[in-house]
């Protein structure tokens, strides 16, 4: 079968491009990033990656030079892009100005795959270097503001490249020049969605064999779709499921799995409550990714103690989970990518378990929406498709301990210039004590919020102006409006462990957000609703604060903060409000990237 190569070096995107394209229809493999060119077999075309390193590092991955004398299209994005001009004769340097999120490209010239975008489009950056000069016989086609070859081509040799993502959503023209960059290669239309699920049901037979599976479920979109592949591939009497109920859940979701999981006609579903031995290992842990292996190992603990109790035989089973690839990339389980955050199935003990060939995951190599069209062909009914996704640790890592203020070196200094950036807009600011995990430039960062006064802006206003403050101040990766109180005296934070009270509380509040949105018929237009609990008080009560953190996305990969309409927020935060122990309310304008959709 034709088909087209994604090269892989280590971008937190490597396999949405893959997606993107079989969404178009062609076939696509991914292969390492220096890839042998006499190893490709039926390739019409290549795509070079991005990825977290720098060309012109010592360590830097670069393709195998035979790639560009194949005689097929190539398309370079982001790291690719660096790539293409370092190896052909062009410059790459470190930019003046970071590039994280939304910006627009201005396009001189329509040649190949650029024909028919627009002058002006809005694209998507995660870039630190960038390309100074391009290389002989190569053209400039785009730029922006702060990055002056944006995108750059060569026809004769049909090599073109983008400094920015085409393969998100959230770049208008992406999916204009994807297809575009198909049409040229040739390659045969041959993809669709039965041909997966067909490919999954025989992948896990075969993976499979005689051995039956032990399912860790969530009642998640991603652990009821691994389930029912796993029940079409071998039959619901050889799939056995576990529900653990962490005491992370939202207010009352565990029987509402339950009953979900019934209606499915999953029978085989053990039920254990394990909260005393959840609240108890974290008892004390203030840093996220210490949460999260903590969580991961004991998931895994609570799995075997609960095998052992059903006298399940250890070889005759493997452990199933609906993991997907955004979890596996964020943990840096790809070659050359970087460690965002450890997922709680993607603990060290657990790669042990799928080195060993002890686990068996069928969604593994898709993301979210492929998921769902996986779920919509198997006949899962829109209520559990749409269901918005929540983190394996729950509410864990939405709500937030202090040992103690955590501020960035000379943040009086940082704050200073930072409110003198915001005079013209009429808006302060304070950096807050906390710290929060983002991801900008295919890497890992763990810096501090800043805090905004309320003003009169738009929400396109504070987006565009969120993105500079972020791009412009490196000791922040997340900005924060406040919504209320009206006004504050300062700033605290004091040492605060994640109790039952704690998680008790953003319970009651995430419960009241979830219920407001289903009111106001916006469930449906938000993909993702996180609701954070923050150990910060405006005053001296010691009353804690609530982020909303809503979010449109399709993927995971990238997203925007979702704009609320302002009569919703205000009666939302008032509801918020009503609750004991809380004393403001935040809304999150941080797209992704710079900040992860999770706070930690």
């Amino acid at each position: 079968m034709d088909k087209l190569v994604v090269l892989d070096f280590g971008g937190q995107y490597t396999h949405l491009i893959a997606s993107r394209v079989r969404n178009m229809g062609a076939a696509c493999e991914i292969m390492p990033g220096d890839a042998d060119p006499e190893k490709m077999e039926n390739v019409k075309g290549i795509i070079l990656s991005g990825g977290p390193s720098s060309v012109l590092s010592s360590r830097a991955v670069l393709p195998n030079k035979g790639i560009f004398e194949m005689n097929v299209p190539v398309l370079g994005i982001c790291y690719g892009h660096q790539v293409v001009a370092h190896m052909l004769g062009g410059t790459v340097r470190k930019g003046n100005v970071s590039e994280y999120g939304p910006t627009k490209v201005s396009f001189f010239k329509k040649k190949g795959i650029f024909s028919k975008v627009r002058n002006i489009e809005p694209v998507w950056m995660s870039h630190f270097d960038q390309v100074v000069t391009i290389p002989p016989d190569f053209e400039i086609i785009g730029k922006t503001d702060d990055c002056p070859i944006a995108a750059m081509a060569n026809p004769a040799r049909n090599i073109f490249t983008v400094q920015f993502h085409p393969e998100v959503t959230h770049t208008v023209c992406g999916s204009r020049i994807l297809e575009n960059f198909v049409d040229l290669t040739g390659v045969k239309r041959e993809w669709d969605v039965q041909n997966m699920v067909d490919g999954l049901v025989e992948d896990i037979k075969k993976k499979a064999g005689d051995k039956n599976v032990f399912l860790l479920v969530s009642g998640g979109v991603d652990s009821t779709v691994a389930f029912l592949l796993l029940s079409k591939a071998l039959g619901q009497d050889r799939v056995y499921g576990l529900f653990v109920d962490t005491g992370f859940m939202r207010k009352g979701e565990g029987e509402q799995v339950r009953q979900s999981m019934v209606e499915l006609g999953f029978e085989n579903l053990h039920v254990k409550d394990a909260s005393e031995e959840f609240f108890k290992a974290l008892d004390g842990v203030f840093k996220p990714e210490e949460k999260r292996k903590i969580i991961g190992d004991l998931f895994l603990k609570i799995k075997d103690d609960v095998a052992l109790e059903l006298k399940l035989n250890d070889d005759e089973w493997l452990i199933g989970q609906g993991t997907i690839y955004p979890d596996t990339i964020e943990t840096g389980g790809t070659a050359n990518a970087k460690k965002i955050k450890t997922h709680h199935n993607r603990v060290p003990k657990i790669q042990k378990l799928i080195e060993a060939g002890k686990v068996i995951e069928p969604l593994v190599e898709f993301y979210k929406d492929e998921v769902r069209l996986v779920g919509e062909k198997l006949g899962l009914g829109h209520h559990l498709l749409n269901r918005h996704p929540f983190p394996g640790p729950g509410l864990a890592v939405r709500c937030l301990a202090a040992e103690k203020s955590r501020y960035p070196e000379g943040h009086k200094v940082i704050e200073k210039n930072i409110n003198i950036s915001l005079a013209d807009y009429g808006l302060s600011a304070n950096i807050l004590p906390i710290k929060s995990v983002g991801v900008q430039g295919d890497e890992r960062t763990y810096r501090n919020p800043l805090l905004l006064s309320n003003s009169n802006l738009s929400w396109d206003e504070y987006g565009t102006l969120a993105t500079k403050l972020i791009n412009n101040f490196h000791s922040i990766n997340r900005v924060l409006l406040r919504v209320a109180p009206d006004s504050f005296e300062s700033v605290n934070i004091k040492e605060t462990p994640m109790t039952r009270e704690r998680v008790g509380l953003l319970q009651e509040a995430d419960s009241i957000v979830m219920d407001f949105i289903k009111e106001v018929n916006i469930y449906d237009e938000i993909w993702q609703f996180a609701t954070v609990l923050l150990p910060v008080s405006l005053d001296s009560d010691g009353k804690e604060s609530i982020v909303l953190r809503p979010v449109a996305s399709t993927d995971a990969m990238t997203a925007n903060f979702y704009q609320m309409d302002i009569n919703h927020l205000h009666e939302l935060q008032m509801r918020l409000m009503s609750l004991s122990g809380i004393g403001a309310v935040f809304y999150d304008l941080t797209n992704k990237p710079p900040g992860t959709i999770e706070w930690e």
